[in-house]
């Protein structure tokens, strides 16, 4: 690979416009004391709007990134950007970590100097890790797409070649979001390569009653939930897969509405803190890549269906509270050597940013066992 280092530098004028067109936001009429029953409530939105206009430093995280080495390179036409960080402990693990949306890879920002440098941290020297933290083709720095099919077999596929073209022939996958859906692929599709794939959600789901004949307690609760997600929160899901691009228009020119949708996940009270909000909002709108990103709904829903063969590299689910909860027994029907099944009382989607010691010791128990 033609492999080129990369810093982040926005230009200023790009932040200027920002900041004009958020002093120039147009707000929607909305009624008061309904909460979320309609959406996302007005004073979330105006309270990050203000603090996005008055507090919020973009050059604060852009330097938080420029912190660690980051490169570029081109697979199969895309550009790719990515994070590598390389541990001082010469038998460090290699590990591919794969965000999801809304989402980046600042979500592994807190987790990068504990995970490659342990013995600074409280760690041991066997708890080492080598890191690829790749941007998702069309997200951020490895945007946008200039061409359909990129679904998450074909990331898995690349990503392979990003591992391969880095030297490590032998390596784990993290994932989170779309990550927990990729990094398992990588494995079905290099078994020889990947030791094993660390996860924070299994979206498996029965399709009818006889996918989970006599629900337990907890699979009922399970359920439940699945039908509350469906009913409340899944509009972004159907709308960026069956619609990518009439949402588009909207998302690409109003930070606030960008913002303002990204807040339907970044939900209010779920201890995720403003600036990781703002600075994921920022990412994609300085990269102009909200377009590419949500179509990564539709090449999903639209590839082909995938297989259903068993997965056979190891897995390991770490589960924090705000996800709701998997169903052991579909997962155990596609992956047949969970090692670890963890569920969590506190923490949420973005797990390795809101408790990273929680999930930090998780990856490093789940990958002690297969080093």
């Amino acid at each position: 690979m033609d492999i080129k280092p990369f810093q982040v530098s926005i230009p200023q004028s790009d932040l200027d416009d920002l900041q004009s067109r958020l002093a120039r936001t147009r707000w929607p009429n909305y009624l008061p004391d309904v909460g979320w029953t309609y959406g996302v409530p007005d004073h979330y939105v105006r309270r990050l709007v203000d603090y996005w206009r008055t507090g919020y430093d973009w050059r604060k995280w852009e330097a938080k990134l420029n912190a660690y080495p980051q490169f570029v390179t081109e697979l199969e036409g895309q550009k790719i950007h990515f994070i590598h960080v390389r541990s001082p402990e010469p038998d460090a693990l290699p590990v591919i970590l794969t965000h999801g949306w809304p989402g980046s890879i600042f979500e592994f920002i807190k987790v990068i100097e504990p995970l490659t440098n342990p013995r600074a941290h409280g760690g041991q020297a066997d708890q080492a890790f080598h890191l690829v933290i790749p941007s998702l083709p069309g997200f951020g720095f490895s945007g946008p797409t200039s061409e359909p099919g990129w679904h998450p077999e074909r990331i898995a596929k690349v990503w392979a070649q990003l591992m391969h073209g880095l030297g490590y022939e032998r390596y784990g996958a993290v994932g989170n979001d779309w990550g927990s859906i990729i990094s398992p692929l990588i494995g079905r599709f290099n078994p020889a390569q990947v030791v094993g794939t660390h996860v924070t959600q299994i979206f498996l789901e029965p399709s009818s009653p006889d996918d989970l004949p006599d629900p337990t307690a907890e699979e009922l609760e399970a359920l439940a939930g699945l039908d509350w997600f469906k009913k409340n929160m899944n509009a972004y899901d159907l709308l960026q897969s069956q619609q990518p691009q009439t949402l588009a228009y909207a998302l690409s020119d109003s930070p606030m509405g960008l913002l303002a949708w990204f807040c339907l996940i970044y939900r209010e009270g779920e201890g995720i803190d403003d600036d990781f909000v703002l600075t994921n909002a920022s990412l994609y709108w300085l990269t102009e890549t909200i377009a590419s990103s949500t179509r990564i709904y539709f090449e999903a829903r639209h590839m082909e269906k995938p297989s259903s063969d068993p997965i056979e590299t190891p897995i390991g689910l770490a589960m924090f509270r705000d996800d709701g909860r998997a169903f052991r027994r579909l997962a155990d029907r596609l992956y047949t050597r969970i090692t670890q099944w963890t569920l969590y009382d506190t923490g949420g989607h973005y797990a390795a940013y809101q408790v990273p010691e929680l999930w930090l010791a998780d990856v490093r128990k789940f990958f002690h066992q297969l080093r």
